[in-house]
C-alpha cells in the first residue's frame, strides 16, 4: 500500500504525462488544465482499477458455483437497480457538482471491491452488497463524468479531446485485465480486488485538489424540456445499453466458459490477454475517429460502425478458439470505438442545444441502464428455455438486430 508521499508523486507524474500530450494546442473553455490534467489522471487510475477486476467478476461467480442463470439475474438486478439511482446521482452533481460526484464515486467502490472478496465465505449477501456499492459508485461516475466532459470540452475541436480522452481509457482498459489476470492466476481472483480497491483509494486523491466548473449547484428540471430535439438519443441509446452487456458480460462468459474452459485459474491469465489485445487498434481508432468527427463526418461514422458491430455479433457464435476470439475482440473494439465516439459527441452537442444539460444526460443514463436491463432479461429467458451454448448463441444473433437503433439518434450537429 502507498503511503501519501508515493501516491502524491503518481499522480503527479500522471498529469505531467497528460500535461505533455494535451497542452500544444488545446484549450479548454471553463476548467484551467491543471485541473482538466487531474481529472484526466484521476480518471485513468478509475480505468486501471475497474478493468483489473471488473472483467473477471461473472467468471469468478461461475467458477465458484453460481450458474450462468444465476449471473444473468445479478446483473439484470444490478441494472434496474441502476435506474433507480439515476435521479439521486443527478441531484447531487446539480447541488454539489460532478467533480465531488467523481470523488464519491471513487470512495464507493473501494468497500464495493473489499466485500466481493467475502462472497465465497458470505454468498448471496456479499453479492448483493457489491451490486448496491458498484451500482450507486458506476452511476454517479458515468454521469458526472458526462456532466463535467461536456461543459469542459472545446467546440472546434471536441473531436480530437473525445478521442484523447479515449486513448487514455483505451490504455488503462487495454493494460488493466492483462494485469489483473496475472494477478488472478498467480496470487487467486481475490487478490485483483484488493488490488483495485487500493487503486480506487489512489485515483480519488486528485479530486481533492480540483475546483468545480462553472454554474455548479445547478436544478434538475424537467419542465420546458425539448423532447422533440432529444427522443431519438434516448432511444438510441438503448441500444448502446443493450450492446454493454452483449460485448461485455455474455461475451466474457462464452470466451470464459466454452473457449478456454474454468477448471483453473490460468482462465484470467488467458482472459486477461485476450482483453488486452485490443490496445494498438484502439488507440489507433480513436486518433483517426476523432480527425472524421472534427471534420464533420461523424454521422457516417457512427452509421458505419454500428453496422460493423452488428455484423461482428454475427460471428461470435462461430468463434470456437482463443484465436478467433482475439480476432473479434480487435474487431468489436474498432466498431465500439467509432459509434461510441461519434455518439458521444453528438450527445454533448444535444446537450449545449437542450439548455437542460444535467435533466438530458440524466435520462441517457437511465435509458442506457433500460438496455442494458432488456439484455439482462433477454439472456435469462434464454437461459431458461435452452441450454448455455445455445441461449448465448442465439442472444448474439438478437443483439445484432437490436444494436442497429444505435444509428438512428438523428443528431443536430450531423445534420449540417
Amino acid at each position: 500500500m502507498y503511503n501519501d508521499n508515493e501516491r502524491q508523486i503518481k499522480t503527479n507524474m500522471i498529469q505531467q504525462i497528460i500535461h505533455r500530450l494535451l497542452l500544444r494546442r488545446h484549450f479548454w473553455r471553463y476548467a484551467t488544465f491543471s485541473e482538466v490534467a487531474e481529472l484526466y489522471a484521476s480518471t485513468l487510475l478509475r480505468k486501471l482499477a475497474i478493468h483489473i477486476a471488473s472483467a473477471f467478476m461473472s467468471v469468478f461467480l461461475y467458477q465458484i458455483g453460481y450458474s450462468i442463470l444465476f449471473i444473468a439475474t445479478f446483473w439484470t438486478l444490478y441494472y434496474v437497480f441502476k435506474i433507480a439511482t439515476v435521479f439521486p446521482a443527478a441531484q447531487y452533481a446539480s447541488k454539489f457538482g460532478p467533480k465531488h460526484g467523481i470523488l464519491l464515486s471513487n470512495l464507493l467502490y473501494i468497500p464495493a471491491m473489499a466485500i466481493f472478496t467475502f462472497v465465497p465465505e458470505w454468498g448471496i449477501p456479499a453479492i448483493a452488497a457489491t451490486g448496491i456499492l458498484q451500482c450507486m459508485s458506476a452511476t454517479l461516475y458515468s454521469l458526472c463524468y458526462a456532466i463535467d466532459f461536456s461543459k469542459v470540452k472545446s467546440i472546434e475541436h471536441a473531436g480530437k479531446e473525445i478521442a484523447y480522452m479515449n486513448m487514455i481509457e483505451k490504455i488503462a482498459t487495454g493494460l488493466s485485465p492483462f494485469i489483473g489476470g496475472l494477478l488472478a492466476f498467480a496470487m487467486g481472483p481475490e487478490s485483483t480486488m484488493w488490488v483495485a480497491a487500493a487503486l480506487f483509494a489512489v485515483a480519488a486523491v486528485p479530486l481533492f485538489h480540483t475546483g468545480e466548473p462553472p454554474k455548479s449547484r445547478q436544478k434538475l428540471v424537467f419542465k420546458g424540456f425539448p423532447w422533440r430535439l432529444t427522443w431519438r438519443s434516448l432511444v438510441a441509446n438503448t441500444g448502446v445499453g443493450f450492446d454493454f452487456v452483449s460485448s461485455g458480460t455474455v461475451w466474457i462468459l462464452y470466451v470464459a466458459v466454452i473457449i478456454i474452459g474454468t477448471g483453473t485459474n490460468e482462465v484470467y491469465a488467458k482472459m486477461g490477454a485476450l482483453l488486452s489485445v485490443v490496445i494498438i487498434a484502439a488507440l489507433a481508432a480513436s486518433y483517426v475517429f476523432g480527425k472524421l468527427i472534427d471534420n464533420r463526418r461523424g454521422g457516417e461514422l457512427l452509421r458505419f460502425s454500428v453496422i460493423a458491430d452488428a455484423l461482428v455479433h454475427l460471428v461470435r457464435p462461430f468463434a470456437g478458439s482463443v484465436g478467433a476470439a482475439a480476432a473479434i475482440n480487435v474487431a468489436n473494439e474498432g466498431a465500439t470505438t467509432g459509434y461510441a465516439m461519434a455518439f458521444t459527441r453528438g450527445m454533448f452537442d444535444t446537450a449545449d442545444l437542450s439548455g437542460h444539460r444535467i435533466t438530458y444526460l440524466a435520462c441517457m443514463e437511465i435509458t442506457a441502464s433500460f438496455g442494458a436491463a432488456v439484455a439482462g432479461g433477454l439472456f435469462m429467458l434464454l437461459l431458461f428455455v435452452a441450454n448455455d451454448l445455445l441461449a448465448m448463441q442465439i442472444f448474439f444473433y438478437a443483439a445484432a438486430v437490436i444494436v442497429l437503433i444505435i444509428a438512428m439518434p438523428k443528431f443536430p450537429l450531423y445534420r449540417k
